[in-house]
Formats: structure tokens, sequence, C-alpha cells
């Protein structure tokens, strides 16, 4: 019966960011993006050093932070799947910044049941990355970065896993309006799964799932005109998968932001389908605060609906 249950949960938790890039390997939670502005703008943010910066994209965008902010997030998914960040991002004078925060997502109301039908009990599961990232300008045009990232995991009982992986980035200012960046992500990351706790011996195993190590170069031109910037990137990962991504974000008011994005442009085989977005910032300085509310709408091309996410973010 414990057998069955976790066979389940695996599911269940393969299916908590299952259509993120590289979907049923580990990690995938942690690789759907991460904010309003980044959904809404098709996660090619690579190159972006302006506006509500996180490096999760790119460890190496933080030296170029002009304030210091704080953001929060919470993402409205279907199949009782939930995903939550915090963050927090600052400079470091002269020429360094910092960041740190949180990635949370799980599944839960999981229903439990023996071979016979009968209701058990639900359950649920859950996956944390934890990061601390810190860039320093090498150049006034150039700044390096890198990320540590505590992953920690439960996906049944006992069974649990921590893990720590790393990434480096670059950010280079090409022209005064257009950026370069680069980066290498999940390096080293991988859980270790150990269900000897669980099941008795001959059957617990040892069981090491490997994160897909990415690979992104993208590039961000401002265009005065609009007030406004365009995007657009490509990724590759150890599992053999290319992406291409873009977005827009345009300023029509003083306080108004509007965005919108593609995401997974992959022309492979095994493609999962493109994924649109859109979104826009309201923001309102009050006094040494700029409180800014961010909306991304996300379409997954193999859910049962779309899904919506809420940045709340403070600059000051």
């Amino acid at each position: 019966m414990r057998k069955i249950i976790f066979a389940i949960l695996v599911i269940f938790s393969t299916t908590a960011a299952c259509f993120a890039q590289n979907a049923g390997t580990a990690g995938s939670f942690a690789r759907m993006g991460f904010g309003a502005r980044g959904l809404a703008m098709g996660n090619a943010l690579t190159a972006v050093i302006k506006g509500d910066l996180n490096p999760y994209y790119n460890p190496a965008v933080s030296a170029f932070a002009l304030n210091r902010s704080a953001s929060a997030t919470f993402t409205f998914l279907s199949l009782d799947r939930s995903l939550n960040f915090l963050s927090y991002t600052q400079a470091v004078k002269p020429t360094a910044g910092i960041s740190f925060g949180l990635i949370n997502a799980g599944v839960g109301d999981i229903d439990g049941r023996t071979s016979d039908g009968i209701h058990t009990e639900n359950y649920s599961t859950y996956e944390n990355q934890f990061f601390l990232s810190f860039s320093n300008k090498v150049h006034e045009r150039v700044s390096i970065g890198v990320t540590v990232k505590l992953y920690h995991s439960k996906l049944f009982d006992e069974v649990k896993s921590t893990t720590v992986g790393f990434d480096i980035g670059a950010c280079v200012i090409i022209f005064d309006n257009l950026t370069g960046g680069i980066a290498f992500q999940d390096l080293g990351s991988k859980y270790i799964w150990d269900t000897k706790k669980i099941y008795p011996d001959p059957y617990g195993t040892t069981t090491t799932d490997y994160f897909p190590s990415l690979r992104r170069i993208g590039l961000a031109l401002t265009i005065p005109e609009l007030d406004g910037l365009i995007t657009a990137e490509f990724e590759n990962s150890s599992e053999g998968t290319n992406i291409l991504r873009g977005g827009i974000e345009v300023n029509p008011l003083e306080y108004l932001s509007i965005r919108g994005g593609i995401d997974r442009i992959d022309f492979s085989d095994e493609a999962t389908g493109i994924k649109p977005s859109f979104g826009f910032a309201l923001r309102k300085p009050m006094g040494e605060y700029t409180p800014t509310l961010s909306y991304a709408f996300v379409a997954e091309s193999f859910a049962p609906r779309s899904f919506h996410m809420i940045t709340l973010t403070v600059t000051f």
C-alpha cells in the first residue's frame, strides 16, 4: 500500500510544475519563472538590468540595482498546485549588489486510498529553494555574479532531500540602449531520495535525480520612443532542449507598465507547446516608498486552465 501511495505522490509532485521547461525532471518548479514581471515577459529577463531586478534569471543583475526592493508573489494554479515567491534586492556600494529569497511550490489535497478504494488521508508534497546572490561590477559596463541555492523537498513521510546548487552569470552593456547577458544555472543540483526509512530491506533504495543544467544567453533593447524594452533569449539544457523566448514592456503612462511575452518556442519533437503571456504593473510613489502591483496571465498548453500571478513590490 505504501508503494502505491508513494508512486502516486511521485506523479503528483512531477505534475506540480510539469509545464515548465524540461518537464518531468528534478526541480521543475524552479524553472517556471519568477514574479509577475518575469512571467508576463516570457521569462526573457537574462539581460534586463532596469526596473525590478532579481537574480533568478541572471545572478549578475543585482549589481545594477539603484534602490532596495522587496517583493512577494502569489500564484493561482490548477491541479491543486501552489507556487509562491519572496525576494529582497539591494545595492552594495560602490559597485556590488546582493539579493536573497525563497521559491515555494507544492501540491495539496492528494487523495490517499487503499487498494480497495477506501479513503485513508489527504497527502501533500512541497519543494523549496532558498537562494543568496552576490554580484559586482568589474567594469562600469560589465558585472559578474554567483547565486548559491539550497533546495529542500519532501515527497512522502520521511522521504526528503536537501541539495545545493549554483548559478553563475555576467551582464554587459554593449551600447547605451543594448544589454547582453549570459547565465549558467543549476550547476551541481540534484535530489538524493532514500526510501530505506519507509521500506524494509531489500525494497528500500537510494536514487539520485539530477537537475538539468541550463545555459541562457539574452539581449535587452531599450526603445526610448516607446519608453519600453524588448528582450529575446536562447536557452539550451543538459537534457538537449533548445528554447527561444521573448518579451516586451512599454510604459504608456508614468505609473503604468504593459507587458507581453512568449515562452517555450521549441521546435523539437518533444515540444510541450508555446506559452504566451501578458500583464501589467501599477505603481504609485509614496514619499520614500514606491509600491508596485504587478499581474501576469500565463497560458499553459496542457493544463486544465491558464494561471494568474500577482506580485507586490516595494522599492525604497
